[in-house]
Order: C-alpha cells, then sequence, then structure tokens
C-alpha cells in the first residue's frame, strides 16, 4: 500500500494516480509536497520505491529516499530503521553518511582557498612539513585522489567484521593513519593517475586543522552546517552514538547465510574527515544543492571543485565531488557514503533544482550497493518506457570504492 500526502498545486496528480496504479506491498511510505519544477522528466516515484523493494529482497533491512524537487518533496521509505524493535524507517532518521564526509572536507578547504591561505597547486609538505615522503604531491592530488597514497583501510578491513570490530572504539590520530599508509609504497606517482584512498581525506583534515587552528568538527559546523541551517547533521568523533533518532546500521559478514551485525554505534575514527559525518536525507539533499548554487563557494573554486578526473566511462571525479552520467544522458553532482552498515547516494543536478539522498542501511553486499545506484536514474531520468527494473538498468555494475578500495568484495 502507497500513501501520498498532495500539497499545493495539481501537477502531481499523474504522480498520485501512478502510485494508486501501482501492485500491492508491504507497508512503504511514500509522502509528496509542493510544486513541480519542469525542467527535468518528472520523477518516478513509482520506481524509486520499486529500487528500495528489491534493496530489501537483496538483504537491506530498511532503505530510504527523498527527492528535493525545486520545492517538491517525496519521501519514499522501504522496511526498518531498527531490526529489534521493528521500528520501520523513516526519513528523518539520522545516519552515517560515510564519505559524503569528503565533500564537506574539501568545501571547507576550498574556502580557504578564497580565503588566499591556501593555494590548490602547493605540495602538502609546504604545510605540513615532512608529512608526505614525495614534495610533488599537492593539496589539488590530495583531493581528486591523484596523489599515489595508498589507502590504509585496505589492510584494515581486509576481513569485514573482525576488521570491523578492531576498530569499532578506537580513537586514532591523523598521523597514524597516515603512518598506516606510508607503511606502503604509493600506488603512482602524484597526477599520474586517479586511485581512490581514504589517506588522501585524512591529509585534508590534517590541513583544515593546521590552516584554520580548530577541530574539523568546528569548521564544518562553522563554515557548512550552521548557514545551512542543517540540523540534522553532525560531527561527533570520537563519540560513538549518533544523535536523536536514527536508523541503525547493519554490516553484512563476508561468510555466506552469517548473521548481520549491528554497527550502529562506532567512533569512526578510521575514517575521521574521510567519513565520519552524520547526517539525514534532508540535510544531504540541502548541502549538495547549496553547494552547486554557490552558496558556499565562489564560482572560481566551484570550477576548480567541477574539473573532472575520468574515473570510468559513467564517473568523474572532480576536487571531493563526484560526477555521473546517467543513461538518459543527464550527469548529477554529489557523493556517495560507505561506513560500516550504511550505503549513500546524495546527488543533484546541474543547477541544483532537483537533489535525492537515498540510503539503505546495510553495506558489504554488492548486489544493494548497485540497486541502490538505480535511485539515480528513477529520481532524474523520469518513467522509463519500460517498467522493469532490470531491463532499465543498463549503467555498468561497479564496485562501491569508498571503502578498502583495494579489496573487491562488493
Amino acid at each position: 500500500m502507497v500513501s501520498a500526502r498532495v500539497g499545493t498545486g495539481t501537477a502531481l496528480s499523474a504522480v498520485l494516480l501512478s502510485l494508486m496504479a501501482a501492485p500491492a506491498y508491504a507497508a512503504p511510505t511514500t509522502t509528496v509536497a509542493g510544486a513541480t519544477a519542469g525542467e527535468l522528466p518528472a520523477p518516478d516515484v513509482a520506481g524509486l520505491d520499486e529500487v528500495l523493494r528489491t534493496a530489501l529482497s537483496q538483504g537491506a533491512p530498511g532503505a530510504m529516499a527523498r527527492i528535493d524537487d525545486n520545492g517538491t518533496v517525496y519521501n519514499v521509505t522501504e522496511g526498518v530503521a531498527d531490526r529489534a524493535t521493528g521500528r520501520s524507517i523513516a526519513v528523518k532518521d539520522r545516519f552515517r553518511a560515510g564519505s559524503v564526509t569528503k565533500s564537506f572536507s574539501a568545501v571547507v578547504l576550498l574556502q580557504l582557498v578564497d580565503e588566499g591561505k591556501l593555494n590548490l597547486d602547493t605540495s602538502v609538505n609546504t604545510y605540513l612539513p615532512g608529512l608526505l615522503p614525495d614534495a610533488r604531491i599537492t593539496v589539488r592530488h590530495v583531493l581528486s585522489h591523484r596523489s599515489g597514497l595508498y589507502d590504509y583501510t585496505n589492510d584494515m578491513f581486509a576481513q569485514t567484521v573482525p576488521g570491523f570490530e578492531a576498530v569499532r572504539n578506537q580513537v586514532f590520530t591523523y598521523q597514524k593513519l597516515v603512518d598506516l599508509s606510508l607503511e606502503k609504497p604509493l600506488n603512482n606517482a602524484p597526477g599520474a593517475a586517479y586511485s581512490y584512498s581514504n589517506t588522501n581525506f585524512v591529509v585534508a583534515g590534517m590541513l583544515i586543522e593546521k590552516l584554520t587552528g580548530h577541530s574539523v568538527g568546528t569548521e564544518y559546523e562553522k563554515r557548512i552546517i550552521k548557514p545551512l541551517k542543517m540540523t540534522d547533521t553532525f560531527y561527533v568523533h570520537p563519540g560513538t552514538a549518533i544523535p536523536g533518532q536514527h536508523a541503525n546500521g547493519y554490516l553484512t559478514p563476508d561468510e555466506a547465510g552469517a548473521a548481520l551485525v549491528d554497527s550502529t554505534e562506532q567512533t569512526v575514527s578510521w575514517g575521521q574527515s574521510a567519513g565520519a559525518m552524520i547526517s539525514s536525507t534532508q540535510d544531504l539533499d540541502t548541502f549538495f544543492s547549496s553547494l552547486v548554487r554557490g552558496k558556499l563557494l565562489s564560482a572560481a573554486q566551484l570550477a576548480q571543485m567541477e574539473q573532472w578526473t575520468t574515473v570510468n566511462s559513467t564517473q568523474g571525479y572532480g576536487l571531493g565531488l563526484r560526477r555521473r552520467d546517467l543513461t538518459c544522458g543527464i550527469s548529477v553532482y554529489g557523493h556517495t557514503g560507505t561506513v560500516q552498515g550504511y550505503y549513500t547516494y546524495a546527488f543533484t543536478s546541474k543547477d541544483g533544482k532537483r537533489s535525492i539522498t537515498a540510503l539503505a542501511n546495510t553495506s558489504n553486499n554488492g548486489s544493494v550497493l548497485n540497486t541502490l545506484a538505480q535511485t539515480l536514474e528513477s529520481a532524474f531520468c523520469g518513467k522509463p518506457a519500460t517498467t522493469s527494473l532490470a531491463a532499465r538498468s543498463t549503467a555498468p555494475v561497479e564496485r562501491h570504492e569508498d571503502l578498502a578500495p583495494g579489496i573487491v568484495k562488493d
């Protein structure tokens, strides 16, 4: 059963009718409010719900998505936030946003560029003397994952659950994480190739703290969270709890058929400025929409952020920002996030008028990961000629690289 709440205007009647015509299924929640923007195809809300239901069939306890279409808000939820109590997941639930944190870190550093305190093409070692083994590694290389720095999470999480339990309550210094990376040689010469590494954004956190004299949490709060009035976004490291109402996270073990592990409470100290942010669907929609609309950076620095390095045939990476090219020819901008128990996709259109944040409260599940990516197709490409999710999933299947990118599990 689908429920729809329609706000002002009649432009959503077709959406409502399509929802009413959909086949019955168990306990989803869909709400709609506002007025529709006309520049993109209308979101395929019924298709979006099909994507979330598919994620549940593949092992996610819950999944949710929020589309903000220039003031029209579509909320779609499936499944549970808490397996113990059976509480249904809700779009107001906070969650761990994982590598979406990288976009926050990049924004802070690009603001520092605007303030004349940082140069993107200066060696990291100029600001953090002796930190890195190659003085050719620049700030730009770090923010675009072209430094060559080895990702320490490859070793840390080679075994998913044992690796997680070993660091669940551990508190690392930034220096310790960099030291773990430097136990291995560089993947490539600085600037020579794209190679995703959490180490890069640990270095970004060190730069933020060195140049401002404040913690990264303080800078996120002052520069992004408070100006955008993001009331569900927190950086609590080294605390282990998610404040307020939240979705629990469930980590999938490597062993087939093994029970999910509740991974909600953790320091995320292994990630920090690379992955420890807590947020909500509304706040992440606000963040990325505001970012591309120029509310956080000058036009010059936003242009720097959107200089794309090729990742593969359908993706580019800028400075802490991803571009994904959808099957309908539309490109969207944002970031993905993986932290134990949570998969996040948060993206916006080029003009910031339509945004989506989608979450599944599980991880280490490649089927859920690739299914959740299809929320972008439903949000931005509209209703396809075929209603079959399998038939419209023509984008290449790709492994999530946010966590332990060198470990093939997803």
